[in-house]
């Protein structure tokens, strides 16, 4: 590490926050946390037993009665410094996440942005929550429709985007009035920490946001989503683990709100602008190194452009430098580990061994770091197994089709539904296919979805909830009626 680095390193947290104290783990235990570009060690941060989870939620549930107190005006307050905040320190944190996770200082502090702009746009929702009044159908009585804070809430957030999920979840949590315990994932913990230390000098009470870190979620988490102690359990990450909390949530009735896995079809028109598609597609596709739940997992373009679409993207793809985020010009960071690097390897091989051509890269370069490079592939089978699992990787794999139907069809083939992308300037066509996919989102001639104020979600296996937007806030609220009788 440069002395800067180690710096931005050094100025972080390595602790566990509970009742806004940061305190050592019990028994002083750490985890390693590595730069996936070299594997080299960046630090140690507190390895959370369950007994120190406990004591975060106590915390949490403790301070729940006297935040959900407080005017959602001072909770407003409190966002709107953390944005700015964020904004004031976003080399740093820009830095800090290229050194932790692995994505081009740029598309960091491109993250930073967006994770800011979800406690700006929570600091407005905060003094919108609205109830109601009615008559009652028979006349006699009123209903007063009330909306108040669900309680103490547990939140999981992904190693991917780790500023910005904890944002998209704590954001809608402090504008509710909701306490909460936050886990970020181990890989990337350090991001987390360093918006705990923000929301403490934003003025955050004591005990509201409460970080446990640690190396083994489900033998720290679980014992919180059974205790009954918590009412809201908020989790991003694979759909496979999403079921076993559903499980765990089942036991105390938890609400649950859950972003999970995608398989998202992006599909091309033959009356869609070539350049236009191209440009989507590297934005749906390059995202975070294809590291997004998001990412254009399965690229369906019409057979008559289909290879001049594979050209085009194949030069743009293949242009781009690989290398360490901290680098000057680098594009494409290194995966996220070694176990993510060799599923990428094996998905590129089992496509080639069922026809797919290789047009650019096809595999990981020698060296340090769990990097792959940029890879198109063309003619890849429907049964190659990226057409059903995640790549989550900088490979963009074509096939070619021949009709709307066919091709809404192919789209809809899979358990999962969270985005779709659609590339076509024909009006009624792109209306008529976005309404029949099913997906929670879509993209009509755009590559990228995600915007802090709009409904953020899936269907299918792909998640229950919504994030962001007006419906955000929803999902840490409960509704209560009181009726009135007039007589």
């Amino acid at each position: 590490m440069t002395d800067r680095e180690a710096a931005v390193v050094a100025a972080v947290p390595k602790q566990l926050l509970t009742g806004g104290q940061w305190r050592d783990a019990e028994g002083g235990a750490t985890f390693e946390v590595r730069d996936p570009s070299t594997g080299a060690l960046l630090c140690e941060v507190a390895d959370a037993t369950p007994a120190d989870g406990v004591a975060a939620l106590d915390a949490a549930v403790a301070a729940q009665a006297e935040f959900a107190a407080m005017s959602p005006r001072d909770r407003a307050d409190i966002l709107t410094r953390a944005f700015e905040l964020l904004h004031e320190r976003i080399d740093d944190l820009a830095l800090l996440m290229t050194l932790e996770m692995g994505k081009p200082l740029a598309e960091a502090k491109g993250e930073i942005t967006y994770a800011a702009e979800f406690f700006r746009h929570f600091a407005g929702e905060a003094t919108r929550i609205s109830g109601g009044y009615q008559t009652a159908p028979a006349g006699g009585a009123r209903f007063l429709i009330a909306k108040q804070p669900v309680g103490p809430c547990l939140l999981i957030t992904p190693w991917n985007f780790p500023m910005a999920m904890g944002t998209r979840k704590i954001g809608p949590a402090i504008a509710a009035g909701c306490t909460s315990v936050i886990k970020p994932a181990q890989q990337t913990p350090l991001s987390m920490l360093a918006l705990g230390q923000i929301l403490l000098e934003a003025g955050l009470p004591a005990g509201v946001v409460n970080i446990v870190t640690c190396h083994n979620s489900g033998e720290v988490m679980e014992p919180l989503i059974r205790s009954g102690k918590a009412r809201k359990l908020s989790f991003t990450g694979s759909t496979k683990v999403g079921k076993i909390l559903l499980e765990q949530s089942a036991d105390k009735v938890l609400r649950t709100s859950m972003e999970l896995g995608g398989n998202a079809p992006f599909i091309v028109f033959e009356d869609a602008d070539l350049e236009e598609a191209v440009a989507g597609a590297l934005a749906a596709k390059m995202r975070n190194m294809g590291e997004a739940c998001t990412a254009a997992n399965r690229i369906y373009v019409h057979e008559s452009i289909a290879d001049a679409f594979g050209q085009r993207l194949a030069e743009q793809m293949g242009g781009m430098t690989v290398g360490r985020g901290t680098e000057e010009g680098v594009k494409v960071g290194p995966l996220i580990d070694q176990a993510a690097q060799d599923k990428v390897t094996e998905l590129v091989a089992d496509a080639v061994d069922r026809g797919a051509q290789v047009v650019t890269g096809g595999s990981a370069p020698e060296g340090e770091g769990y990097f792959f490079t940029p890879t198109v592939l063309t003619g890849v089978s429907p049964d190659a197994r990226m057409g059903s699992e995640e790549i989550f990787g900088p490979v963009a794999a074509i096939t070619p089709f021949s009709t709307e139907e066919e091709v809404v069809a192919a789209a809809n083939d899979t358990p999962y539904g969270l985005v779709a992308y659609v590339f076509t300037n024909d009006l009624r066509r792109s209306l008529r296919v976005a309404e029949t996919l099913e997906t929670g989102m879509v993209g009509l001639n755009q590559g990228v979805v995600s915007n802090p104020a709009a409904p953020f979600g899936g269907v299918k296996e792909s998640g229950l909830g919504r994030e962001g937007g007006d419906t955000g806030i929803e999902e840490f609220l409960e509704t209560k009626y009181i009726g009135v009788a007039l007589a």
